[in-house]
């Protein structure tokens, strides 16, 4: 009877934090909702407050396609695909080497890079709109505007991702490093046979947020993609706001399907994302 006194007490206690947990968990996912049934009605109905799911998605549709084909001579899945492509490219090429670089900094120490690794970090102190100009007037001259180089090559190297992959290196094993270098294996080898596999979950959560970086990056595509057919999704979805009258139907839709991408990502990813995030290696 005591045992099953305390536990009902224990539960009465835990009520408050249940609720406040539940009202924290529709404000979360409200807007997310809210963009849902947005995208299925009318910008009228929209616009009075509507909150429940409408009939007029296939509209709004078949008017985010017109307008794709209105603001960049090109199909909706052109746009998608200039975006998959241009975010999949910036993921996969700033992950290596942002990976080779913390790794390299924290498993082969010396004063000189420790020094050149607070000069990275200082980097991160200048704000992007003040390397807007210099580095558009770099691919200018490189002759690659409008190109997929472009869009990925200034973000290749961040500060903030190799300070992350240099973090979480510190729970690498060395051991495992001299018995690879007994065994023979080249210091690329190590890395590639031995390091990328153990730190897997910390390459996860670089995934997410370098995709996620990438695809919702709306400055900089906007400075040098010129040629509306290499046109994005944010780029669109801007679009679509301009204007004296905003169809908020329309614009829910895009933005519906700009964020699509990188919640199923992030829910696939969720588990590594959140250990590598944390540290943990496997």
């Amino acid at each position: 009877m005591t045992e099953k006194k305390n536990k009902s007490a224990i539960q009465r206690r835990l009520v408050p934090s249940y609720i406040f947990l539940i009202i924290v968990c529709f404000i979360s996912v409200f807007p997310i909702y809210w963009m849902l049934t947005a995208a299925t009605n009318t910008s009228y109905d929209v616009s009075q407050g509507r909150i429940i799911f409408g009939t007029y998605a296939i509209e709004n549709f078949k008017a985010l396609l017109k307008a794709a084909a209105d603001s960049s001579h090109a199909s909706l899945g052109r746009i998608m695909w200039n975006s998959f492509l241009y975010a999949g490219l910036q993921t996969v090429i700033s992950i290596f080497i942002c990976s080779l670089a913390g790794y390299g900094f924290e498993l082969y120490h010396d004063k000189h890079k420790d020094r050149l690794f607070a000069v990275l970090l200082l980097a991160m102190m200048i704000p992007a709109v003040a390397t807007l100009i210099p580095l558009f007037t770099m691919m200018s001259r490189l002759h690659v505007l409008s190109t997929p180089i472009a869009f990925f090559l200034p973000a290749i190297s961040t500060p903030f991702m190799i300070m992350m992959f240099r973090q979480n290196s510190r729970n690498f094993p060395v051991d495992i490093m001299e018995a690879a270098r007994l065994d023979g294996l080249s210091e690329f080898a190590i890395f590639f046979r031995m390091y990328m596999p153990v730190m897997k979950s910390t390459y996860a959560a670089a995934a997410v947020i370098c995709f996620m970086n990438a695809w919702n990056a709306y400055m900089w595509p906007r400075a040098v993609m010129t040629d509306n057919k290499a046109m994005t999704m944010q780029m669109l979805v801007a679009n679509l706001s301009n204007g004296y009258t905003v169809d908020y139907g329309l614009l829910m839709m895009g933005v519906l399907f700009c964020s699509i991408p990188t919640m199923v990502i992030f829910f696939v990813l969720q588990k590594q994302f959140a250990e590598g995030i944390t540290g943990a290696v496997k």
